[in-house]
């Protein structure tokens, strides 16, 4: 069965997000919202179809290769400002795009502020399972 990738990000994705930032959200609100996503992983678990999901710091830092001896270079950033930021993600294991799709949708409805679905845009994609060809 393939894998895929699906990225939370909070920060929109082909339009801006309708929903009203976290940090106006209540401690019940927010509470709501993570019980969600342990829901969906319980869900995506009864059905075989779960590999991982957790959640991502909004700091971090860029590093790239120093050089052969020298250290590696490490700059801050990304930065939660940016529409970069991943937020956290779940990996499932399903037998087709369209599922992948279907649990996305299910992902996307989550309770937000009041407890209304925030209609979340995630990036889904296909995990690769070996490295393209070389032409």
């Amino acid at each position: 069965m393939p894998k895929y990738l699906i990225l939370k990000h909070y920060q929109g994705g082909p339009e801006a997000p309708g929903f009203a930032p976290m940090s106006e959200w209540t401690p019940a609100e927010m509470e709501a919202h993570f019980q969600y996503q342990r829901d969906t992983i319980k869900m995506l678990q009864d059905a075989g179809e779960f590999v991982s999901a957790d959640a991502a710091a909004p700091t971090g830092n860029w590093v790239q290769y120093g050089g052969e001896g020298k250290p590696p270079h490490v700059l801050d950033g990304p930065f939660p400002e940016t529409k970069e930021l991943i937020a956290g993600w779940f990996l499932i294991d399903v037998e087709s795009e369209q599922r992948a799709h279907e649990v996305a949708a299910y992902v996307s409805k989550a309770p937000g502020k009041g407890g209304e679905p925030i209609y979340e845009w995630l990036e889904v994609r296909p995990m690769m399972s070996e490295p393209p060809p070389v032409e």
